[in-house]
């Protein structure tokens, strides 16, 4: 059986993709670490700060994961998805950014892709992962970035519907002036079911992230 071990900032995205382990991994062993503390530590930073001390946190909690035999660790927070690669050269198990393979997706369908966030934290990261992605096939991208910040704090109150609306009200327009749309965290995954038909690609990071770990285990 393989096994998978989830490296969570927070609790919530925890929860967020115990749907996806199921539809897409079932079969899988996972794993979760969380410590919340490297939200809270993340969000009283100004956006694009991150604290040495996460980076490290990271390090030490892939050390254990890889101690314990997993086959795959996976990194579920956007805000700072750069500690996979500050972490590669330590780690041998293979590591992967949740977030990274719905860039691949976005950016392989045009130069215009719209970034759609709840946590102001998560922008700078999720548009440096953007252009990563863009700059690794040799292209350039143009990001317009859509910030609903009131949404994650309806989430973190309870309000789900209302967190789930607000975005929703803004893909449609955003979908008029790009050739895809990326979702910046894994919670936003929980949209997938009410998007219907959209005039551009939308990914989320819960679909296409255990998609892409179910092809790296090999299953």
């Amino acid at each position: 059986m393989k096994t998978i071990g989830i490296i969570h900032a927070a609790l919530i995205s925890s929860k967020a993709v115990e749907p996806f382990i199921k539809e897409i991994i079932p079969d899988v062993t996972v794993a979760h670490v969380v410590d919340d503390t490297i939200q809270n530590t993340n969000f009283a930073c100004e956006p694009g700060v991150i604290p040495k001390v996460n980076f490290f946190k990271f390090a030490t909690y892939a050390h254990f994961l890889e101690e314990a035999g997993v086959d795959l660790i996976m990194l579920a927070c956007s805000t700072f998805n750069q500690a996979v690669e500050h972490a590669r050269p330590m780690i041998s198990t293979p590591m992967l950014q949740i977030d990274r393979p719905m860039m691949d997706l976005a950016v392989a369908q045009g130069k215009k892709i719209g970034l759609l966030a709840t946590v102001p934290t998560t922008v700078p990261a999720s548009e440096r992962l953007l252009r990563t992605a863009a700059s690794d096939v040799g292209r350039e991208v143009d990001i317009t970035t859509v910030l609903c910040s009131d949404a994650f704090q309806e989430l973190k109150n309870g309000n789900v519907e209302r967190h789930n609306q607000m975005p929703l009200e803004q893909i449609d327009s955003l979908s008029a002036n790009v050739d895809a749309i990326v979702m910046a965290q894994v919670s936003m995954s929980a949209l997938e079911p009410m998007l219907g038909k959209t005039r551009v690609p939308v990914y989320n990071s819960g679909r296409t992230g255990f998609q892409k770990a179910r092809e790296i285990l090999g299953i």
